[in-house]
């Protein structure tokens, strides 16, 4: 068996908490929080980082009343998180 076939064996399922917490790590990269995972490289996109974090409060308004307890909770902690990190990056 290839190393391509392994490695797409071994993805989890997709599903909305693992959805936005993709989303989140995406945010907390383009902060320059943590290394780009292609590159290996902190690289900070303040733009980028806003655009995500946008598009995070977007799935939050728009899925409203259709989240499992722990799945809104979790958004709703991930928003909080990202949007005072992302206060912080831009100082």
């Amino acid at each position: 068996m290839s190393e391509q076939e392994n490695e797409k064996k071994e993805l989890p399922p997709v599903d909305f908490i693992g959805f936005i917490l993709s989303l989140a790590s995406s945010v907390q990269v383009h902060l320059g929080l943590i290394a780009n995972p292609t590159t290996q490289k902190i690289e900070k996109n303040l733009d980028l980082a806003k655009q995500t974090i946008d598009l995070l409060g977007l799935l939050e308004e728009k899925t409203k009343g259709n989240l499992t307890n722990e799945e809104g909770l979790l958004l709703s902690h991930l928003l909080t998180d990202l949007r005072l990190q992302f206060v912080e990056a831009r100082k």
